[in-house]
């Protein structure tokens, strides 16, 4: 039987290169990209021979390089760069493949101030490509699980909502979180605050007043933050309280939220991250899958039921993505988002 005359070749795949291969590039973006059928993953840039030694290993199909100039040497054979590095580095980075015409993805924090992010913006739009921010906890099994309750208004009109990320991390996270200063968008608040309170505006819209507390009892004294505390009113009156911090022996509900009718409960951390950390494919039928002893509980004190948990879907971002790139659809994050979280954030500082 013949080929059919009408059929639409195949698209040819998203050339991409990753830059930094510590946790953003190793956990995250390679093997998502690498997972994805709609990419190619040419090239990863790191300057440490082990993590070299292993992404050859893993990606045998990429072009391992040191530096970031040899890569935008190739940047006629890319379509896309991935910026998984310290957010020092995002600007200038994101700048200089915005100039030879790349897509770009940037790792959260997207940079270290509002005003930086904004010039980014108005260079990728004048260049004609497209930048997103990889804000991947919207893909979190839990906050879409959120999301549903949320939708089926069992919770009643929502007064109330705290969210936390919290580990027992006395010896720190053993990378650029320990040592960077905020002025180089190092800190917890920075990191963890910008999924954190990206979730909270997603969810119940744009921020009024903020008020915010931070700390920093780490081994480095010139770093920023290392706990952090925020509560945000939003115009819809929803007020919301979002803690962050390494240094947790016991860390509170992941999620706790109240309504006029009932609240709704939820511990423990997202899987997908150490699942990516200890080699699951996202191709896995368990990957994103949360066990039902770790689902939230929605309902009143003495009257409480499970949630069953929606799937986590880390590679929607990219399957979006692939979409944006080829003029389908709309970016899976838009970089003014992360702006607006960024003025946040911005906000606190100024007050601490």
């Amino acid at each position: 039987m013949g080929a059919d005359p009408t059929a639409k070749p195949a698209a040819a795949p998203i050339r991409t290169a990753v830059v930094g291969y510590g946790i953003s590039g190793k956990v995250f973006h390679a093997p998502l990209i690498a997972a994805d059928p709609d990419y190619s993953l040419d090239v990863i840039v790191t300057s440490q021979p082990e993590r070299a030694a292993e992404a050859a290993r893993l990606y045998p199909q990429a072009r391992i390089v040191g530096t970031p100039e040899e890569l935008f040497a190739r940047a006629a054979d890319l379509d896309l760069v991935v910026l998984g590095t310290p957010p020092h580095t995002h600007y200038g980075l994101a700048a200089t493949a915005i100039a030879h015409g790349l897509h770009v993805v940037v790792d959260k924090p997207f940079v270290p101030t509002s005003a930086l992010g904004e010039e980014l913006i108005s260079r990728a739009a004048d260049a004609g490509v497209q930048l997103t921010v990889f804000q991947n906890r919207r893909w979190d099994a839990d906050f879409l699980t959120l999301k549903k309750v949320l939708a089926s208004g069992a919770l009643g009109q929502v007064s109330s909502f705290e969210s936390r990320f919290e580990w027992w991390r006395p010896e720190g996270f053993g990378n650029w979180r320990d040592t960077v200063s905020l002025a180089d968008g190092g800190g917890i608040l920075h990191d963890l605050g910008a999924h954190l309170i990206d979730q909270a505006i997603q969810l119940f819209g744009p921020v009024e007043r903020t008020y915010g507390e931070t700390a920093n009892r780490g081994a480095h004294p010139d770093a920023a933050d290392t706990e952090a505390f925020v509560s945000l009113l939003h115009t819809s009156g929803v007020r919301t309280r979002l803690w962050m911090n390494g240094m947790a022996a016991q860390a509170g509900a992941r999620f706790h939220i109240l309504g006029s009718q009932s609240g709704y409960t939820k511990w423990g951390l997202d899987g997908q991250e150490p699942a990516l950390a200890g080699g699951m494919p996202p191709s896995d039928p368990a990957y994103g899958v949360e066990l039902q002893e770790r689902w939230g509980l929605l309902g009143v004190d003495g009257a409480t039921a499970s949630v069953p948990a929606e799937r986590g879907a880390y590679p929607q971002f990219y399957v979006q993505l692939a979409t944006a790139l080829r003029g389908n659809g709309p970016l899976p994050v838009d970089a003014a988002e992360s702006l607006d979280v960024l003025k946040v954030i911005e906000g606190i500082h100024a007050l601490a």
